[in-house]
């Protein structure tokens, strides 16, 4: 795929500082003259964490609502591990879940800091691995642009520094993690991760129901792979979570809009790389226009801001793109997902919201959030080949429901 990341103009009517439109063409220079672009690849991995009596939970929950499927457990040294996969060009999923619960390194430590993450300390969307071809030369070269990396004995989970990967600290600006991997994902007992260890037998049934649920009720079929990948960070770091991602990533920023009536702005990152994002997801910030302090002069709407009040900097939610398409009279595919799921209990936040009639246009809708990960899924059907990414008029309407369920009460942060 050809594509001139020089001269690409980015969309959209978010205004950005003359500091972001120096330093990004910089940043594209130097990724190019270090070698960076020719040795990180796409994304191949995404990784989660969860609380110790969570695990299996999470893979029923990620089978019913998602195109994602286990493909094999692993004990390690401080963790137990599950594989999963929706397709071989997509990244895999890793699910890590400590085998004691009280567990200390980085993210209990960080979720104790936020009223509403306090609940689930092990909880935490930990970031994405991206193939690699030399890790010691990539890890020299980003090092020379302060990028820090994990050490044997920096961190107490062994995961981020096992042979073959090499993680970043986590984000100051996003509390996500870089990771590089030379390992082939598909082939998951090379990948080091430790004893394998086999479902038992009624493990191994209730997934098998929860995949019989999504292919006899023809969902699962529909649901295509991760869109994008959605951080939410605070108004003064919009332009420096950007701009350090795309130092570590060969991704580009596509654009940027204002959400007005929600006084926030969403900020899309892609890869230019691959001739379908559910290859390398997208990778998009969303942040208050002001911050909260100054909110408190205007009194504008700001659920972007209170979700990193609240939970912390990290990953909202993830969206699963449905195949468009016409399932009945007057109902896309999106609807057809949605209601069914609704019908098997999956809770959502109010409705579908956009149009998809004979113009190209987006149809979307949030779930609730999910008790294991925290995490909300999106589902979203581009219709007729839409390539948008997103409508402001839609992105104002699933930042609203979200954060109507994302607020929080002093004296309830322990209910």
């Amino acid at each position: 795929m050809s594509f001139d990341l020089m001269s690409y103009e980015p969309r959209g009517d978010k205004k950005n500082s003359d500091f972001f439109a120096e330093y990004l063409p910089k940043i594209y220079e130097r990724r190019i003259s270090s070698g960076i672009a020719d040795q990180v690849g796409a994304m191949r991995a995404i990784v989660m964490q969860v609380e110790t009596n969570a695990l299996f939970d999470t893979l029923v929950e990620l089978y019913v609502m998602t195109p994602y499927r286990h493909t094999a457990s692993y004990l390690g040294q401080t963790h137990k591990f599950a594989v999963m996969h929706s397709h071989t060009d997509y990244p895999a999923l890793i699910l890590m879940a400590p085998l004691s619960p009280s567990f200390e390194d980085f993210i209990p430590r960080i979720n104790r800091m936020y009223p509403l993450a306090r609940n689930t300390p092990q909880t935490r969307y930990v970031g994405e691995i991206y193939g690699a071809t030399d890790l010691k030369a990539l890890t020299e070269t980003l090092e020379d642009q302060n990028i820090r990396f994990e050490y044997s004995g920096d961190t107490e989970n062994p995961f981020y520094t096992l042979d073959g990967y090499r993680f970043t600290t986590p984000s100051d600006f996003t509390c996500n993690r870089a990771g590089y991997s030379i390992h082939d994902f598909n082939d998951t007992d090379s990948l080091g991760l430790g004893d394998r260890v086999l479902l038992s037998d009624a493990e191994q049934t209730r997934l098998d129901q929860a995949a019989a649920f999504g292919a006899d009720s023809k969902i699962s079929s529909l649901m295509l792979g991760v869109d994008h990948l959605a951080t939410r960070v605070l108004a003064g770091e919009r332009e420096d979570a950007i701009l350090e991602f795309l130092t570590m990533v060969p991704y580009y920023f596509w654009g940027a809009y204002n959400i007005f009536d929600m006084n926030s702005s969403t900020n899309v990152n892609r890869n230019a790389n691959v001739d379908d994002d559910k290859k390398s997801p997208a990778k998009v910030f969303t942040a208050n226009n002001t911050p909260s302090f100054v909110n408190s002069f205007a009194k504008l709407p700001m659920p972007t801001e209170d979700f990193v009040r609240n939970f912390g900097r990290r990953l909202h939610h993830m969206a699963i793109e449905i195949q468009d398409g016409d399932h009945g009279a007057g109902e896309k595919n999106v609807d057809f997902v949605v209601n069914t799921l609704k019908d098997e209990g999956v809770p959502f936040l109010a409705h579908v919201v956009g149009e998809c009639k004979d113009d190209p246009n987006l149809k979307q809708i949030f779930s609730k959030h999910s008790k294991n990960t925290l995490l909300i899924t999106e589902y979203i059907e581009r219709c007729h080949h839409y390539d948008g990414f997103f409508t402001k008029d839609n992105v104002a309407a699933l930042t609203a429901a979200a954060g109507q369920d994302e607020q929080y009460q002093h004296g309830h942060v322990f209910d």
